[in-house]
């Protein structure tokens, strides 16, 4: 196995590549066409870490299995990564549209808010991204996966519309997110892969691993999501763990949290039982290298007194990390 510092370093830099945290930034006003409108209503940033989720998925359970990639399932393998995007598009496209008078405070750069695209329009998508998804997730995969697809789906419009619109309570709001990033995303893609692939579905440790890991990354993100937000979920009543603690205190708290899911992977790596499952001369280093840059930022977000570019520069840090864990997957 590569040594750990290069495993990691090539993991930061290739998710620093991708776009890590490119929500955080608003980009500068320009007129734009539809085809630019649809991809911003798109979220790249989520789609970015749904790509890169799915493809380490599928990447582990080739190496896990062995079997040789068959080349006539390239077409299913694609639509299903349609199915995921369509289903990412309507969970943040719908709250787009809820969010719109939050938007034009906190976001006024997205396109529902900058009127790139009206409401009527943002409807006829979501609306084709939802039954155009679910239909993907039965036909290709079967009930099961169906069936927990269009859950997410469920859980994405309660957490944006009212009267439930869960996204007001921090605690429903963060464990929606880190349901559906952390626990339906990898387990149903890793599920999807074996029954696609025609293997017997057996749950390794290293997927248990990184469910578990990344369920935790997905709460913390949906804590820090909200640092850069404060001003307008304040005046919309809208009820965060950064509105009631403070920028500084979520984001310490956050790191605290972080770190001790790194500090986690010691259990998994020297324990007798999962050890053996595990290149621990990469894992732990690697994850001590990425402990050690989530520190650093903290420490860089309070000596800037947290101004907004700190906070926006902590927020994507937060994602830079969340998608080297994946890069670093197939290695560990």
């Amino acid at each position: 196995p590569p040594p750990a510092w290069a495993a990691a370093s090539a993991a930061a830099a290739a998710a620093n590549s991708a776009g890590a945290g490119a929500e955080a930034v608003a980009p500068k006003k320009e007129a734009v066409g539809g085809l630019q409108a649809f991809w911003k209503f798109l979220r790249p940033h989520t789609i970015r870490g749904t790509i890169l989720g799915s493809s380490a998925m599928v990447a582990r359970v080739v190496l896990e299995t062995g079997k040789t990639p068959d080349w006539t399932l390239l077409p299913t393998a694609a639509l299903g990564v349609l199915a995921l995007l369509c289903g990412n598009g309507y969970i943040v496209g719908i709250n787009q549209i809820y969010d719109v008078s939050i938007d034009v405070i906190n976001k006024p750069y997205l396109p529902v808010a900058a009127k790139e695209l009206t409401v009527g329009q943002a409807w006829v998508l979501i609306v084709v991204m939802a039954v155009g998804g679910v239909s993907l997730a039965y036909s290709l995969f079967g009930p099961l996966i169906g069936s927990l697809y269009a859950f997410g789906l469920f859980l994405g419009t309660i957490y944006s519309v009212p009267p439930l619109r869960l996204k007001q309570s921090a605690i429903a709001a963060a464990l929606i997110i880190a349901t559906v990033r952390g626990l339906l995303l990898n387990f149903g893609v890793y599920y999807a892969t074996r029954s696609m692939l025609r293997v017997p579905f057996t749950l390794s440790y290293p997927t248990a691993f990184i469910t578990c890991f990344c369920t935790v990354f997905a709460l913390v993100i949906a804590v820090t999501k909200d640092l850069p937000d404060v001003q307008g979920d304040r005046d919309n009543s809208i009820d965060t763990f950064a509105t009631r603690f403070g920028v500084e205190k979520v984001a310490t708290a956050a790191t605290c949290v972080l770190a001790a899911n790194y500090a986690q992977t010691l259990l998994w790596a020297l324990n007798g039982t999962t050890g053996p499952f595990f290149r621990a001369s990469v894992i732990l280093p690697s994850h001590g290298i990425l402990a050690l840059m989530l520190v650093r930022g903290l420490f860089r977000l309070r000596k800037a007194q947290c101004s907004m570019d700190a906070i926006q520069a902590f927020y994507r840090l937060i994602w830079l990390l969340f998608y080297s864990e994946y890069f670093l997957f197939p290695l560990i």
